[in-house]
């Protein structure tokens, strides 16, 4: 094996327990929630897309509203913001489904 590839397996291994590190000793309140906030972005992206992407978006929304509904107010202190941020996407996404293509 050459000392390149010795080294990048070697550094991907370092990632790998590097990863397994934050998410063993990262609350699963602040993993969820980062997910949630990507989510919501990727949803708002779609819809703002020209033409958006109702399908996508919809998909995006229907999944961040289960996680919500599944977690509840286990998700800790912002679960009513992301509730919140949910209602507005779901506002958005109508508003952009009524408009004419």
């Amino acid at each position: 094996m050459s000392e390149t590839t010795a080294a990048g397996s070697s550094s991907a291994d370092d990632a790998l327990a590097a990863e397994a590190a934050y998410l063993r000793d990262t609350p699963v309140e602040t993993i969820l929630a980062n997910h949630l906030f990507v989510l919501l972005q990727v949803a708002a992206l779609r819809l703002a897309e020209e033409p958006p992407r109702l399908e996508a978006a919809q998909l995006v929304i229907d999944t961040v509203s289960a996680m919500l509904g599944a977690g509840g107010e286990r998700l800790g202190e912002h679960a009513e913001l992301y509730r919140q941020a949910l209602a507005e996407l779901q506002q958005a996404y109508v508003r952009a489904a009524a408009r004419p293509r």
